[in-house]
């Protein structure tokens, strides 16, 4: 009990001491004082609003008014709209030169006199009049379709223009001389005095064959020289004619990639190749027969009929066939017997009865059918019965 009284006054005295221990360092820098926010400016307020006119007519309700595009403020994201969408970049396809220096420019014509052929289009094109040269787009079919179609020897392309008045004799010329980024773009007006400019070019240099680009520049060029459209358009030589023009017409598929009925360069070959045709007609050119094109296209009445050919032919190829129906089939009467080496074929008044008489072949010593006759007997029945004592009842 004397050492527990002794304990108390030791822990009297260090209590004190646990009391005076200093305080814990925080981690991380002091705080800082926070400034003083400038105060807010007062209020204005609003100006009172005038008085309706009770005589005033009501306005009708419109579209409700879009939310203005106020600044954000640079604690806060703005929303998405219109002026954050994704600006094109520019290409530069004329190198510095703005649409409206390019649309300046033209293409010159490459005609000669007495061509075989001129090739017509609507108008140039934007790139056509920048390089000035033909077909110039490295989608475009003609330069292909001349290579493909045996025009040339070997694959051209639009800087070989010039050379094909002489070499080949085919010229270029358009309808409208100005240039635009579509046909869209032109006026009537400048359609129908194109029109006219082109009839003088035709009957001023004499080509064999006019050549229109594609189903739009026809239409265009016969509403203006005809007064309307042709109700019915195909590909190929064109029934109308030029008044005292002895100039043929002719209509080939665009050759231009974006072409919905033909998009491809091999589907436009056909009209080429038949052009050429069409120039050796006119020249009196005799057809080549070493090469000939072949419509590869099916007929159900012409496949039945060759069908119904074939079928007679091996009727007639086979010697015995109307033979072996007894000469039903046969026009002067009874023929004689035939053989093949294998089966006689017998015709006649006297079929049946020959028919019932070989029922009753017998077989030759070595079991086999005499050479030329026809086995009526089953081969079950030629197998003996194993399954039975013998007839005679020896053992």
């Amino acid at each position: 009990m004397a050492h527990m009284a002794n304990l108390e006054p030791m822990m009297d005295q260090q209590e004190p001491a646990n009391l005076t221990k200093p305080p814990a360092k925080k981690r991380g820098r002091a705080a800082q004082p926070k400034e003083p926010k400038p105060p807010k400016p007062p209020k204005v307020p609003k100006a009172p609003k005038p008085p309706k006119d009770p005589n005033a007519p009501k306005a009708k309700p419109g579209p409700k008014p879009k939310k203005g595009t106020e600044a954000q403020t640079d604690d806060k994201q703005g929303k998405i709209d219109e002026s954050f969408k994704k600006v094109k970049r520019k290409v530069d396809r004329f190198k510095g030169m703005s649409e409206e220096e390019v649309m300046k420019k033209t293409l010159p014509d490459l005609l000669e006199y007495n061509l075989d052929y001129v090739i017509i289009g609507i108008n140039p094109g934007l790139m056509a009049a920048y390089i000035g040269r033909w077909f110039p787009g490295p989608g475009n079919h003609f330069w292909k379709c001349l290579f493909l179609s045996g025009f040339t020897e070997e694959q051209l392309n639009h800087m070989h223009d010039t050379t094909l008045p002489v070499k080949y004799k085919m010229g270029f010329t358009n309808m409208v001389a100005r240039a635009t980024p579509g046909s869209k773009d032109l006026s009537s007006k400048e359609l129908r005095e194109g029109g006219k400019i082109l009839v003088e070019k035709l009957k001023n240099y004499k080509p064999l064959i006019a050549v229109f680009n594609g189903k739009c520049i026809y239409e265009m060029f016969c509403r203006e020289m005809f007064g309307k459209k042709p109700k019915k358009l195909e590909f190929g030589l064109q029934p109308h004619k030029i008044p005292d023009c002895d100039v043929a017409l002719y209509l080939m598929p665009s050759s231009s990639a974006r072409c919905a009925q033909f998009p491809r360069a091999q589907d436009k070959v056909h009209f080429y190749i038949k052009l050429r045709e069409l120039r050796d007609q006119l020249r009196g050119v005799q057809k080549s027969t070493d090469i000939e094109e072949i419509d590869y296209r099916f007929n159900l009445q012409l496949a039945k009929e060759d069908a119904k050919r074939m079928a007679i032919k091996e009727e007639q190829y086979d010697p015995g066939y109307e033979d072996a129906y007894g000469g039903a089939y046969t026009d002067g009467g009874p023929a004689p017997s035939q053989t093949n080496g294998h089966c006689t074929f017998s015709s006649g008044e006297n079929a049946a009865a020959e028919g019932a008489q070989e029922a009753t072949t017998s077989l030759t010593a070595d079991g086999q059918l005499p050479d030329g006759q026809w086995m009526t007997q089953s081969f079950a029945d030629q197998i003996p019965d194993i399954g039975s004592g013998p007839k005679d009842g020896s053992v």
